[in-house]
Parts: structure tokens; sequence; C-alpha cells
């Protein structure tokens, strides 16, 4: 048996060579001719791997015909000052904007452009937020003074003021079309409750609460009317669905447990997001946030994450060396539009930035380094860029795509057709809007194709012009004279020194309006000599001025002869940034004609000294105490 053992057939597949037959294809006899196995018995494998199919979507050039379909902006508006916000009502089709200056503008929408209605100046100081109701009937702005203004769309008039004790971070309307009583919840800085006012104004103080959904402040909300529910995020990156009315837990229609949803992504990516945007189908949601600078798209009711667009610096910089990008840039162009894009991180800006969808919901517009994109989610796909070339970098985007000469309901099969009937009874009118980031201006983006460089940037507001009498009291009214410091710990009002210190009120001015001290922190106590802060980094060594240089000190006949004197931390002479520091010691002789003065704590003085006298470890509180924002006057 063991002489024949190896003689015995193995058990398993033998291998091709064993048999003895042709490989996969097909084999060549003697005379080299192709000729068949008889061994393999079946169909053959193919030669090659087909191609993946492209995901398509039906009807894609249709709804691509339902944008603007020039790629450069046809014409540009003015606002006094920069642009904050701009939003296209739905169903009444007013475009409405906002500038940081205060100021509201109302236009409504005519077959192939715009035209002004009425302007307001709705706030002492920076608009914060906006939002529009669902019906397209309501609008309402929050501003760095403490108040948040409600406005009838139709009669584009100033119904209602809210007063509230501190800046409001972001509000939203809450109800559904056809509700008897508009909602308007909001939510104000430094704190975690939600409060929900009644949206005619008819009383000042909250109809409702929302205390224990949130632990930190809140800074967005979007509500979902298809599924009656509001989304909200705060500053430790955690999302929160709710009902505005009710219990205010969240929807019965929507995900169970939080744990199987992709609602911690933020918090593991330590990223918060700048806006929330539903689709108009109310299935998806978009986000844009820093400091990954991510576009996330989410699934509404299982919140899950769909899609990610990554406009991080780093990934600019790599496609731009690798030549991946989709567009390639000149070295000096690309470092040009960088230092744009850095720009961006002013928390000032973050706020500013949107994403939104087409009416078709399948398309997302954001603005990005090479111009507004437009892509098509399903096959992730760049389909449109608009502003390619143009001099601006887009930030707050809103659409229109009203149809004016619309009859009658039709499907996209008819809308599809060749029928010149309905192609002209269904002409639309698609516009576009953008702010630009630093601009006085916002830019509209039609189906005109004859644009004119020399026409389309209208002056529809007087130029500023040098050296006036009204610039000089602008720029006094810009520097301000008084300012309150909100502290985790309360309020310190401040009188300031324009005066005496020019350069340094307008650069504490100029910062605390724009946000830069916003959530720094108290990073160095002296007891019995002074608090200091106003450094981003928190540890003493960062912070630049508005110039983003060094400026000069400015001594004056003020001198540290008096408790509370608040002046310029420096490294030196002329050697100023953005920190800052109040003395706690009645007099600090040593300190003039070494720290420039440009002001006096006059009311707060409760919370300098609650301030000073908290735990230290080499100078610096074992507890964070932060600058909420610092309101200017």
């Amino acid at each position: 048996m063991a002489a024949h053992g190896s003689a015995l057939p193995r058990l398993g597949k033998r291998s091709r060579d064993e048999i003895g037959g042709p490989d996969r294809s097909t084999a060549s006899n003697a005379n080299g001719e192709d000729t068949s196995s008889g061994d393999d018995i079946g169909p053959a494998l193919p030669s090659s791997v087909p191609k993946k199919k492209r995901r398509k979507l039906p009807y894609e050039k249709l709804y691509l015909s339902a944008l603007p379909s020039s790629p450069r902006y046809s014409k540009s508006l003015m606002h006094k000052d920069q642009l904050s916000f701009v939003t296209m009502t739905p169903l009444t089709d007013f475009l409405i904007t906002s500038s940081i200056d205060g100021f509201v503008k109302f236009w409504k929408k005519v077959v192939d452009s715009i035209e002004f209605v009425k302007e307001f100046k709705a706030h002492v100081g920076e608009i914060r937020s906006v939002s529009v109701s669902q019906d397209g009937r309501s609008f309402a702005t929050a501003g760095v003074d403490k108040t948040v203004k409600i406005f009838d769309v139709i009669t584009f008039d100033l119904l209602a003021m809210l007063p509230l004790q501190s800046t409001p971070k972001s509000i939203c309307w809450v109800h559904k079309r056809g509700a008897s009583i508009p909602l308007l919840a909001v939510a104000e800085e430094g704190g975690h409750v939600i409060n929900i006012y009644d949206g005619q104004g008819d009383t000042q103080t909250p109809v409702d609460s929302i205390s224990d959904l949130h632990k930190s402040p809140v800074i967005l909300m979007a509500y979902n009317g298809t599924y009656d529910c509001v989304i909200s995020a705060d500053e430790n990156g955690m999302v929160e669905y709710w009902r505005p009315e009710g219990t205010h837990e969240k929807p019965d229609n929507v995900f169970q447990y939080k744990s199987s949803t992709n609602l911690f992504e933020f918090k593991k990516a330590r990223s918060l997001p700048s806006s929330i945007t539903i689709s108009p189908s109310g299935t998806q949601f978009a986000t844009f946030s820093f400091p990954d600078r991510k576009v996330r798209i989410f699934d509404f009711p299982t919140a899950k994450l769909y899609r990610t667009y990554d406009e991080s610096i780093l990934t600019l910089t790599e496609m731009q060396q690798a030549g991946t990008a989709l567009q390639k840039l000149e070295d000096v162009e690309f470092g040009r539009r960088l230092a744009v894009e850095r720009e961006l991180e002013n928390p000032a800006l973050q706020n500013k930035i949107n994403v939104i969808f087409d009416e078709s919901g399948h398309f997302i517009l954001y603005g990005s380094l090479l111009g507004t994109k437009v892509i098509n989610t399903l096959t992730n796909r760049v389909v449109k860029v608009y502003g390619r070339d143009e001099p601006f970098r887009s930030l707050n985007l809103a659409l229109y795509q009203g149809q004016p000469q619309k009859k009658g309901v039709v499907t996209a099969q008819m809308a599809a057709s060749a029928n010149p009937l309905l192609q002209e009874a269904e002409e639309g009118d698609p516009m576009l809007v953008s702010t630009g980031s630093g601009k006085v201006r916002f830019y509209i983006f039609t189906n005109d194709e004859e644009i004119s460089k020399a026409t389309r940037d209208v002056q529809n507001e007087k130029p500023k012009l040098l050296g006036s009498r009204q610039q000089v009291e602008a720029k006094a009214a810009e520097t301000g004279t008084a300012a309150i410091v909100h502290t985790t710990y309360g309020d310190i009002h401040i009188r300031l020194f324009p005066e005496a210190a020019p350069k340094a009120v307008e650069n504490f001015v100029t910062h605390s309006k724009n946000g830069y001290y916003n959530n720094t922190i108290f990073h160095r106590v002296i007891r019995k000599f002074m608090i200091q802060c106003g450094d981003p980094l928190g540890d003493g060594t960062g912070g630049e001025s508005i110039w983003g240089k060094e400026f000069e000190d400015e001594f004056s006949t003020l001198k540290h002869d008096k408790p509370y004197t608040v002046s310029m931390a420096n490294a030196g002479p002329n050697t100023n940034g953005s920190q800052f520091f109040i003395t706690t010691v009645d007099k600090a002789p040593w300190l003039d004609k070494k720290h420039t003065i440009f002001g006096r704590a006059i009311q707060g003085l409760d919370v300098v000294h609650k301030i000073e006298n908290v735990r230290v470890y080499k100078e610096k509180p074992e507890e964070e105490i932060k600058i909420i924002s610092i309101s200017i006057t």
C-alpha cells in the first residue's frame, strides 16, 4: 500500500498545470491557431473587469438650467459698510441684506432684477444673526446692542423690538407655515438657555424657555418644518434635536438613540459648526465648521453623515502642489487667495459663511478659494463654479429659483420636453446672491451673459470722501467713547480716551466689534496690581493689532495715578498688539511713559476686584475667566 500511495489521487482542486488545460481565455495549437478548451465547462470569465458604472442623476441638466447660467456676476450693489448676511424670503420673493453697521435693506425681486424698497438702521453696532420664517412673512435680526428686531416682510415694516439681558448669539423662527402665532427662538451669549418669544412682539418676555437641553452656550439653530423639529449646536460641539412646543423632546419620526447617529462628529473633530442649513425637502441638512473647514451633509431623520467635503488650507495646498485641484492657479495668485482664506479664521467672519441647497435638494452651493462651488451630492462632482475669476471671496449666499410666469403644476418630464409653449410659460429667472470677504457690495449672478465691467458695479451709495467732514464724524462714531466688557464674572464698563490714544482706541474698538476678544481669558492676574487679558492664545504670548503688526506707543498727560486705569500691555517700546490690562493698585508711576493709557473702568469695579482675588497658579487663574464679548457705544 505504501508503494502505491503516491499514485493515489489527491483530494482538493488541482492546479491548471496539473490539468494541462489552457488559460481562462484561449490557447494556441501547434499551428498557432486559437482553440477552445474542452476541459473548462461553463462560461469563461471576462478578460478584463468591467468599468464601474458612474452614478447618474436623472434630469440633471434640467436642475442645472434652474441655476444662473452666467459664471460671472452681472450686477453688484452697495451698503455703507461690509455686508454680513443676504437672505431670500421664501414665497414672498424679497431679498434682505444686512451689514456690520446695523443697517438692513429690503429689495423686491422683479423680472431679471431687484428693486430697492426700504432701509432700516436696525441696530447700533453689528448684526450677529438673522432669520426668516418658513412662510416668508417674518424676518428678525439680532445685534450687539442687546436687542432683537422683528420685521413684517410683506409690508416691509418694523413690528417690534425685544430687549435682552445680554448679547444674542443666534435667533431662529420655529413655527410651521400658517401657524397662528409665530415663534422666535433666541439664544444669548454666555448662557445655555433658549428662550422662545411671541413673534408678533405682543410681549417682551419669553413665552417658554428651554434650560435642560444644552450645558454650554448655544451658537446655532435651524428649524425643519417637515419634521417640526429644531436642530441646535453649542460651544462644546454638541448637536441636539428638539420640538419647539410641548415637552421639547425630539420628534418620534427621527432616530431613536443618539448613539446610533453621527451627531458627535463635531465633538470628535474638535470643531464647531458655523452654519446649519436644512434642505428644501427637510430630509437633509448641511453644515460648515471651523477650524477643520469641512462641509458635511447629514440625513436628517437618521442624523447619519452622508457626504464630507474638505476645504482646509492644508488640503488646498496639497492639491495645488500635486496638480489635482479643480483649477491650477499661478503660485502668486494662489498665495494671494490663501492669505484671504487665513483671514476667515477671524471669529467675526466665521458665522457669515454658509452652505445652501438648490430647490431640488440634489446640489449644494458654498464659497471656496476657487469660487462658489456647485456640487451634485449624488454623483459627488463639482458641476459648476461661479465667480472663478472675480475679485472677491464668496462668504454668505442666497438663491432665488422662482418662475415669474409659472401658470400651473408641471412635472419634471413635462419640463424636460421640447414643447415650446411649456418652455415659454416655465421660463425661470434664477438669481444667486453673494457677499464678499471685506466687501461693502453684494454680487448678483443671473442668466445675463452680456456683462459690462464698466456698468455692473452700481454706485447706489455715496462714496466716502477722504478728508471730508462726514468721514471724520463717521470715524469718531466708529472709534466710540465707551465700552462694556461682558465677562463670565459680570460686566465692566470702560470710558475710552480716543483723543489721548486714537490708535489704541481704534485698535481696541475694531477688535471688539469684530469679536476678536470673544472667549479669550484673563490670563494674568496679580492681586493688588492688575488683571490682564486680550490674548487669543491665552498664555500672554499672542495677539496682534488690527493692522497685523505692532503699533507705536501714545503717551499723553494721563498717568497711572488712580486705580482701574486701562492700558496696553507690551513687550517694550512700540510693541503694542491686542493685550491690555486694568490696574487695581492706587498708583503705579513706574508704568507711566511705558504703557499707553486708553481708558478707565467706571462701573463694574466689584467685578474687577472679584477677578483680582481669584486663586492663581503662577499668576494664571486656576479657573478660566472669559470675556464673552465687548460692546461699544
